[in-house]
């Protein structure tokens, strides 16, 4: 089966100390050990990084720990999908037709990477956006 993961399975299912680790790490070993294909957004690398690195844990994670999170966890486990500008052009449409601002564009952009690789299932803890975005997809959003 192929699986989309967004940035918040990511960051949950790499830090051991995040409250969804378990659940969102069963997902991410589901891709390690290949049972599933695991397919994210180039744009999810930059998230996780950044989103890693701006934990309010103590101790907080350092840059090159960030990074190697990044490698071992993800980067060399998952196929990447780039986001084209006809992508975009279609993020921004689904976010202004529903009159939605700010940060949903992000979700939306994930969407349209999902919607290319043609994943069966796609995780997220912000499930009830995702699926507002994409009704389309609905029936495969889900947290893990």
């Amino acid at each position: 089966m192929t699986v989309f993961c967004d940035t918040s399975v990511l960051v949950a299912g790499s830090v051991f100390r995040h409250p969804h680790y378990a659940r969102a790490r069963a997902i991410l070993q589901s891709v390690v050990d290949r049972r599933d294909e695991g397919v994210i957004s180039t744009h999810s690398l930059a998230e996780t990084y950044s989103v890693l690195t701006s934990l309010p844990l103590i101790p907080r994670i350092l840059p090159l720990e960030a990074q190697r999170l990044v490698e071992m966890n993800i980067q060399a486990h998952f196929r990447l999908v780039s986001v084209s500008s006809s992508m975009y052009l279609s993020a921004i449409d689904a976010c202004s037709r529903q009159s939605l601002a700010g940060g949903r564009i992000y979700d939306a952009l994930l969407l349209e990477c999902a919607r290319e690789a043609n994943c069966h299932r796609i995780y997220t803890f912000n499930v009830d956006d995702f699926r507002r975005l994409a009704s389309d997809l609905a029936d495969r959003v889900m947290a893990p």
